[in-house]
């Protein structure tokens, strides 16, 4: 059977999955009893109740004569080098783009890629039905950032195919009205458009994983493309690794990809995509190969973390009520485990303490693994993110990242002196219906604890995008944290409605009368740069005298609502967050009033 290989590309959020969806559909893949749930391979329930991809996921379908293995790719900057390893193992790709949207900055991205790997585009100009849609407008910027990225004559001569991926529907023709049932059109377009892998069945054997996976039967699995040959089901083979030596090894497991299904089978050919099993630490970008004939592909690039924060036990006084695994060696098995499927996390324990140093590729990257840890029972503590600084020839350099912001026009003079306080450099300014897009390049460390903000200036109707652009030398901007200070428990016990309501004028509370709290834990945001100590369970004193205010109730406003990157941007170097299976908290590192009074007292001197 013959082969085509693509993967889908675009900006958060544009309909990549939904896409893969339909397409599972139209090949007929699944039978008329098997049920297909929306976004079927967003597989993780993270990924379905964001509505994002966090890995690429592979799957395939069989379309007249072909078999079309497709890689479904991220669409956020945090997981983008998922997206650049797989570009190796495609022969075209669908990039999807919004009908409204248009280009975004990850769509810039993911093209910039396919384009330096001289990959064939099909544009998918998706959510036609869309109101306000303009997708003549989506193809004409997507022709000027062809041009933009410096794409050759071929690539200009891009195909568009019509779409709504909701409502599986497709056209060649962008007007709505002649939207058609079905990926038809689309399909047809891959195997006229995509060309066929350029391979040597007859050679030997050549294999590289682009991705990997775990599972605790097999241990680490391998999933990439056959370069050149042959690969069997039990065959001794010589694995080529990072540093040029050699391992020899058995295959123990080979797995095709059917729709939503990974299956065993016996022997795969050139230019298939496949998944294998045998070698326990296998990497990424090491050539499987005949151990008769040894010869290396061209390494491929991992990318490299961005962001850090430390990981460490429990020192809460709460600390081992609500978790299943809560010691340190509970805890270190599980990031390390987490170390064998993906491969931009770095895991580092720090001498003589229970604390790990996590580095991953972004805040969103790293409170992933926090929120699947927690669901899964564990109790631990995390620091503030902070972002991974280079040396080069005795030179500080830090990341910077270019961001998009698409805001209503009142709220731009807030939103431009935010950015001009983080150091942030414009580089265009654009209006279009009373909705101003902004450009900038900015510190990385500028955009943690960003977002809240952001969101409370632009009253919520501000959506920024950023990506990583470049490493640059540091400069000395000086603080560029949180500016208000908190509220912060002096004692343990249960929060009070009295107390509360004496509380309320000194900042906005996060919690509701009637928690649990501890000395030291943060209850509140202060109206004030300095923190605030308080008694948060203060009770009203009863005596013999009857009042005229005795039956009046007290009325609260309503505690601030966060999640957890709220929580992981709003805290400061001498605070963390403490993760629970129940419930998220807030906390300074040193939790008696006193000793943390001197500790300030003493390094604001310094």
């Amino acid at each position: 059977m013959k082969i085509k290989n693509i993967a889908i590309i675009a900006h958060v959020d544009h309909g990549k999955t939904t896409l893969v969806d339909t397409l599972l559909k139209s090949s007929n893949t699944f039978r008329e009893n098997e049920t297909l749930q929306k976004r079927a391979m967003d597989s993780n329930d993270l990924e379905r109740e964001r509505g994002i991809t966090i890995l690429a996921k592979t799957t395939a379908v069989y379309y007249k004569d072909y078999k079309i293995n497709i890689l479904d790719t991220p669409g956020h900057a945090d997981f983008a080098g998922e997206v650049e390893r797989i570009m190796g193992m495609v022969d075209g790709v669908l990039l999807v783009v919004d009908a409204y949207e248009g280009t975004m900055p990850q769509t810039r991205f993911v093209l910039k890629r396919a384009l330096e790997h001289k990959l064939p585009a099909i544009v998918v100009v998706n959510k036609v039905d869309r109101d306000a849609a303009k997708p003549l407008v989506a193809v004409d910027e997507v022709l000027d950032l062809f041009i933009e990225l410096g794409a050759d004559d071929d690539q200009l001569e891009f195909p568009v195919v019509y779409a709504s991926a909701f409502k599986n529907t497709c056209s060649l023709d962008p007007n709505p009205q002649t939207q058609k049932e079905g990926m038809t059109d689309l399909l047809d377009m891959i195997l006229d458009k995509i060309p066929d892998p350029i391979v040597d069945v007859d050679a030997p054997l050549q294999f590289q994983p682009a991705l990997l996976d775990y599972n605790d039967y097999v241990g680490r699995i391998g999933i990439g493309r056959v370069a050149r040959g042959k690969i069997r089901v039990n065959e001794s083979v010589t694995c080529i690794r990072i540093d040029g030596s050699t391992k020899t090894f058995r295959i123990q497991k080979l797995f095709g990809f059917l729709g939503l299904k990974r299956i065993e089978i016996e022997e795969a050919v050139a230019g298939d995509v496949v998944a294998i099993a045998g070698l326990a630490d296998i990497y990424v970008g090491e050539t499987v190969c005949s151990s008769s004939h040894l010869e290396a592909l061209p390494l491929i690039k991992v990318s490299e973390p961005t962001v850090q924060m430390n990981f460490g036990t429990s020192t809460s006084p709460f600390s081992g009520r609500e978790g299943k695994f809560v010691t340190a060696r509970k805890i270190e098995d599980r990031l390390f485990r987490e170390t064998q499927r993906d491969v931009s996390l770095r895991i580092e324990r720090i001498d003589t303490k229970e604390e790990w140093v996590v580095s991953g590729r972004g805040e969103l990257h790293l409170a992933i693994l926090i929120e699947n840890m927690r669901r899964e029972g564990f109790e631990f503590q995390v620091s503030r993110p902070r972002v991974i600084e280079k040396e080069i020839d005795g030179i500080i350099y830090e990341p910077y990242e270019d961001v998009q912001v698409d805001i209503p026009d009142e709220y731009v003079g807030p939103i431009i002196e935010m950015f001009g306080n983080r150091h942030a450099t414009l580089l265009s300014m654009s209006n279009n219906e009373n909705q101003t897009r902004l450009n900038y390049s900015i510190p990385s460390r500028g955009l943690i604890g960003f977002m809240t903000d952001f969101m409370t200036s632009s009253h919520g109707y501000g959506i920024i995008n950023h990506s990583f652009s470049e490493y640059k030398p540091k400069e000395d901007f000086g603080f560029m944290g949180r500016m208000l200070g908190v509220l912060v428990s002096i004692n343990e016990g249960q929060s009070t409605a009295y107390a509360s309501a004496g509380i309320e004028d000194r900042g906005e509370l996060l919690i509701e009368p009637g928690t649990k709290v501890y000395e030291g834990m943060i209850v509140g945001i202060c109206n004030r740069e300095e923190d605030l100590a308080v008694n948060i369970t203060k009770e009203k004193q009863q005596t013999n005298q009857r009042s005229s205010t005795k039956d009046t109730t007290v009325v609260l406003k309503r505690p601030r609502v966060m999640n957890l990157e709220n929580y992981l941007e709003f805290i400061n170097d001498d605070e963390l967050v403490e993760i629970t299976p129940n419930t998220i908290r807030m906390r300074k590192v040193i939790l008696n009033t006193n000793d943390r009074k001197r500790y300030d007292s003493y390094h604001t001197k310094k």
